[in-house]
């Protein structure tokens, strides 16, 4: 895996997450619902697919025949997203705010909520890249998860960007803050490649974990979100497009 790989892997989710405060030059409202609904639904698709061809079954067979380091990686994952939702505040895809009370306003509880979720998910595909690094997994498992992280921040940002423009502040303020809430996510992968000599023999539990974390993702926040009210039919379209686009990039790309 070429340095120019790792790079762009690195920094594809944190320019989704610029991408969707830069809504704030161009939109007075929020996204529109059925583009909020597809970009959702295919970000789905694209994670579930590069956690399972990607992570999960990569992690069983450097386990070779031990299934038991990816079990415990991925229910690990669960349990570590879980755990932050129970201790922080977290946003959900509409952008409601849930967690323990604080004297926060709403929207520092959504830049809190999103920086924080931002960090194991840039964690997450450091781990996938230090896999295609230390034990020739594809280049596509981290390419994708990353591309599907990226489609999911885009709302994310401009849940930020879009109420602090609201409240009176500058479209270049607001877009500033809601980018910055995403250069978490770099600031993780690179955490991990830097222990990468560490975790290495760690490798088939931290795929899996990875995995675990995604797959909270789109099971608590993503589908949720893509299937309540109208235009649930696109979230379903757009998924079966990621999905078969984590397929090609396993295929071509692998």
């Amino acid at each position: 895996m070429n340095i120019d790989a790792i790079i762009t892997s690195l920094l594809i989710p944190f320019a989704g997450t610029a991408l969707g405060s830069a809504f704030v030059f161009f939109m007075k409202k929020d996204i529109p619902q059925w583009l909020q609904k597809t970009l959702l639904g295919f970000a789905s698709g694209v994670m579930v697919a590069a956690s399972v061809w990607s992570l999960l079954i990569p992690s069983m067979e450097m386990g070779e025949g031990n299934v038991w380091p990816a079990v415990i990686g991925l229910l690990g994952g669960f349990a570590f997203l879980l755990f932050i939702d129970y201790v922080t505040p977290h946003i959900h895809a509409d952008g409601e705010v849930e967690g323990p009370e604080s004297g926060l306003s709403r929207t520092a509880k959504l830049a809190l909520a999103v920086t924080i979720h931002n960090f194991p998910e840039g964690m997450a595909v450091g781990v996938a890249i230090a896999g295609a690094m230390t034990s020739g997994f594809s280049i596509a498992g981290a390419l994708a998860l990353s591309l599907g992280i990226a489609i999911q921040n885009i709302p994310e940002g401009a849940i930020i960007s879009m109420p602090l423009r609201a409240a009176g502040n500058s479209r270049w303020k607001a877009f500033g803050i809601g980018a910055l809430s995403g250069i978490v996510e770099p600031l993780g992968g690179v955490l991990v490649l830097l222990l990468a000599s560490v975790v290495t023999p760690l490798m088939p539990y931290l795929l899996a974990f990875a995995a675990g974390a995604m797959l909270y993702v789109v099971i608590e926040e993503l589908v949720p979100e893509t299937a309540e009210g109208k235009h649930s039919n696109l979230g379903t379209i757009g998924f079966a497009l990621g999905f078969a686009l984590m397929m090609v990039l396993d295929v071509v790309m692998g």
